[in-house]
């Protein structure tokens, strides 16, 4: 993950403080700990990626969590990057092999 450096914005009425980990994830201090969100959610990336692992569908995801408007995009997003980071990780272990 590269950080490209802390980006700062109002959304709504309130300050709002993020590292960019893609176009739709995040990686906010003040929020669910600075583990990687969907930007301007409490919604925890990984929770995604556990209902996928558990079989729900996007579809499914997406309407259990309207509210968020999260976006098929966004899940997409977060399986691209659930993937690079498995594949780099699997390099490194290849590596010292």
């Amino acid at each position: 993950m590269k950080h490209r450096g802390l980006v700062c914005e109002t959304y709504g009425d309130v300050p709002y403080e993020y590292y960019r980990i893609g176009q739709y994830i995040v990686a906010a201090p003040g929020v669910c700990g600075g583990r990687p969100t969907f930007k301007y959610t409490r919604l925890e990336v990984a929770v995604v990626l556990d209902l996928l692992a558990a079989g729900w569908t996007t579809e499914h995801i997406l309407r259990e969590y309207a509210q968020s408007k999260l976006t098929p995009a966004a899940i997409t997003e977060a399986i691209r990057l659930a993937k690079e980071a498995l594949v780099t990780a699997a390099s490194v272990v290849s590596s010292s092999l």
